[in-house]
């Protein structure tokens, strides 16, 4: 029997849409939580400057601090027939360009020919005292191969070049793309114009937002 205020006859129509609200709310968080995850994913796509690496003191840093500037980054050694013409002239760039807009990034390898057997405390007096290297030094490393630091196994995925020898060159721009590569044989000189142009875009674009 129904009651007199008909209570039997509404209670469905009442229930009828918390079942479907349910579902619904839940298909909407998961739907929201999808979306979060979607756009981590793309902010977190891998850059050179997303890596962290220890430098040439024993400190773990952030390849951060370089982002919105340009680097070149060298695999660098102490008794390379290439070391003395290399380290002036790198130093020379790092002089001409940095450290506002440009940075050489110097990591130390024994790799090739065992041509950097020292400390990495030997190697930055080595530079500093030798060169007056000014830029910016890492701790000595492997940069080819299975053993290779992911920062440099994140440039010779970018580029298909990964190293054979000392010295080899990878110009990176401001937002953490390689831009390219150059082995050994390539001079500083010859890869100037490369580094200069990036740079000039980075002083033109903040003129114009000033």
């Amino acid at each position: 029997m129904l009651d007199p205020e008909g209570s039997v006859e509404h209670q469905p129509a009442s229930s009828f849409p918390k079942v479907l609200l349910i579902p619904l709310a839940m298909l909407l968080a998961i739907a929201a939580l999808l979306l979060l995850a979607f756009s981590a994913t793309r902010q977190k796509e891998p850059d050179f400057y997303t890596f962290r690496v220890v430098n040439i003191r024993g400190k773990l840093v952030s390849l951060e601090k370089y982002r919105g500037s340009v680097s070149l980054v060298v695999n660098v050694a102490s008794e390379c027939g290439y070391t003395d013409s290399h380290y002036k002239a790198l130093q020379q760039l790092q002089r001409d360009l940095g450290p506002y807009h440009f940075n050489v990034l110097a990591f130390p390898c024994n790799q090739f020919g065992q041509q950097e057997p020292d400390t990495n405390k030997e190697i930055e007096s080595f530079a500093r005292k030798t060169y007056g290297a000014s830029f910016p030094m890492f701790s000595k490393i492997t940069v080819s191969g299975a053993g290779a630091i992911p920062a440099f196994k994140y440039l010779i995925e970018s580029t298909g070049e990964e190293p054979t020898w000392n010295f080899w060159k990878y110009l990176v721009d401001p937002n953490g793309k390689v831009v390219k590569a150059w082995d050994s044989t390539v001079s500083v000189e010859e890869i100037r114009p490369h580094v200069t142009e990036l740079v000039r875009k980075i002083i033109l674009k903040k003129k114009d937002e000033l």
